[in-house]
């Protein structure tokens, strides 16, 4: 048995919880297409006969603007020290920026395998890709360059397999038949969350918490009764979320009431409720309150 411990990092919406997940075979981390979906570290813990690899999803490296964008970028670069081995990911069809120069500079310091992974080659032609693979050979000694697609799982399984030949044998950290290890307020707060991503623009997404206040189970695999707030930071945010009439609430409700269902094996009852908390994301007892604690890494 080999084991080992895995980080992804890199830019905002490089589409590393879409790895992780089809590498899962399993929704573990929320995705849109909206920057900093992820702000808190997401475990995923692949098992098979001769392997466990723990994956540890990260927030995207960034220039934060707030306390929030502060923790987020502290929870990145605290995990890249508890780790075997370090996939960086690079979404290939977009050009290289002052960004990616950052988290280049940063990972000359450290000791760790590097694989560079370049994801969405769907969507570049294959000569731009070879000269994708040639620029980034010259920035870093790589351990490794792949070239994936995520979302179609172009070449996952060669990477894991790959990943493989540099771990070491060592013990199972987690059961066999566990794929996360996040508490279930959590993973239902952030699958609200997600919902909340897709069917809102501009600023909501960034401005947004969910907390669940009660989870109530009234009888073992029947019914659960889950109330939860969805924080914004302005009267007018709260608006948009509720939506005319409440409208957009109630189709937010919807989509993660069945994708909870689906998850929790029982028929849920949501009861959803937006509150505004000005400015939160500034303010350190409520990112604490709202489950975003640097002390927890």
């Amino acid at each position: 048995m080999k084991s080992g411990f895995v980080a992804l990092i890199g830019r905002p919406n490089a589409g590393k919880s879409t790895l992780m997940n089809e590498i899962l075979g399993k929704k573990v981390a929320i995705m849109s297409d909206k920057p900093q979906t992820t702000r808190n570290r997401i475990t995923g813990i692949y098992t098979k006969e001769d392997v466990q690899i723990v994956f540890l999803d990260t927030p995207g490296i960034h220039k934060p603007k707030h306390r929030l964008g502060e923790y987020m970028v502290d929870v990145a670069e605290k995990t890249m020290r508890d780790v075997d081995i370090l996939f960086y990911m690079v979404d290939a069809s977009v050009d290289f920026k002052t960004g990616e120069e950052f988290i280049v500079e940063r990972l000359k310091s450290t000791n760790l395998p590097i694989f560079l992974i370049l994801n969405k080659i769907d969507l570049i032609s294959k000569e731009d890709l070879l000269r994708k693979i040639d620029f980034w050979q010259n920035k870093l000694n790589f351990a490794e360059i792949f070239p994936v697609s995520a979302l179609k799982r172009d070449n996952v399984d060669q990477l894991i397999e790959r990943t493989k030949k540099y771990l070491e044998e060592g013990p199972m950290f987690y059961p066999s038949d566990e794929v996360t290890d996040q508490p279930e307020k959590v993973v239902i707060s952030e699958i609200i969350r997600e919902k909340i991503l897709k069917r809102t623009k501009e600023e909501i997404p960034h401005s947004v918490a969910v907390v669940i206040e009660q989870i109530e189970e009234k009888k073992k695999g029947e019914v659960i009764n889950i109330l939860a707030s969805i924080y914004v930071e302005r009267s007018s945010q709260k608006k948009i979320v509720i939506g005319k009439q409440g409208q957009l609430l109630k189709v937010i409700g919807q989509d993660a009431r069945r994708e909870l269902e689906n998850i929790l094996g029982a028929r849920i009852f949501l009861d959803l409720w937006v509150k505004v908390k000005e400015d939160w994301r500034n303010k350190n007892t409520t990112l604490s309150n709202f489950g975003y604690n640097n002390k927890d890494f």
